[in-house]
Formats: structure tokens, C-alpha cells, sequence
């Protein structure tokens, strides 16, 4: 549970101080290797970092390839998502507070890029199934 509060932390601040390029490293958390994923690339000025033990070796082996959808399709279900984890923070006393800490800064009018959409997308898939939670109501994608 700490480690999906430093996951909304550093995905916060990640969105919220995107102006820059310049990448600083931060790896303090008590992740093991290869628990942390981080994308950031001269070509898109947004980074988003993940620490969730398990996510890596799930988007390997499991998660749909890059490529498989499209960018406004990882777009739009991000809007959804952001939203649906942003309303749960709001209702501590109605959603597991150590599973939605903090919110996400996700607007919808900044381009993160396709790299940036694909992993936030494949997190909440990987978030959903394994904490067996249903951020949208509907039908979670399968692990």
C-alpha cells in the first residue's frame, strides 16, 4: 500500500513539473529491482515514473504490446481513469485510503505522448486486477 502512495506522489509531481527535459533521478523507494519504470525521452518533456512490485514483469510478459492501441484510444480511457482514481482519493471514508492516496494530475488538453498514455493506461489494467477493484464499473480488461 506505501508503495501505490509513492506511485500517486511521483505520478502527481511528474505531471504537475512537466516543463522541463532534464531527467533527475530519485530512486530512494524500497522497490526491489526492476520494480520501477521510468519514461522519459528528449522527444516528450513529461515523465511518469511507476513503483509497483510486480508491474514490470507484468507489461513485459502480459500487457498488450506498444502499438496495440492507439494513442487516442489510451487518451480517452486515461480521462476516464484519472478521474474515476481522483474521485475515489476525494471519498476516503467510502475507498480503501491506502489504495488512492493521491490524486493524478492528468489534463486532458497536454499531448503526454504515446509512451506516457501507454504505461498510465497498463498501470490502472494492472492496478484494477490486482487489487480487485473496478475504477470504471464496467467490464476490467483481464490480467
Amino acid at each position: 500500500m506505501k508503495n501505490l502512495a509513492l506511485v500517486a506522489i511521483i505520478l502527481l509531481i511528474a505531471f504537475s513539473c512537466g516543463t522541463t527535459q532534464k531527467t533527475v533521478e530519485t530512486d530512494k523507494s524500497p522497490a526491489q529491482v526492476g520494480d520501477t519504470i521510468k519514461i522519459a525521452g528528449e522527444e516528450s518533456e513529461y515523465d511518469i515514473i511507476i513503483i509497483e512490485p510486480g508491474f514490470n514483469v507484468w507489461l513485459n510478459t502480459t500487457a498488450r504490446p506498444e502499438g496495440f492501441y492507439n494513442q487516442t484510444y489510451l487518451e480517452n480511457k486515461n480521462i476516464f481513469y484519472v478521474q474515476a482514481w481522483n474521485n475515489r482519493v476525494l471519498q476516503p471514508q467510502r475507498y480503501n485510503p491506502n489504495l488512492y492516496e493521491m490524486q493524478i494530475d492528468y489534463r486532458q488538453n497536454i499531448d503526454y505522448g504515446y509512451e506516457v498514455n501507454y504505461k498510465l493506461y497498463n498501470y490502472f489494467i494492472y492496478f484494477q486486477n490486482k487489487y480487485n477493484q473496478n475504477l470504471l464499473g464496467g467490464r476490467v480488461p483481464p490480467f
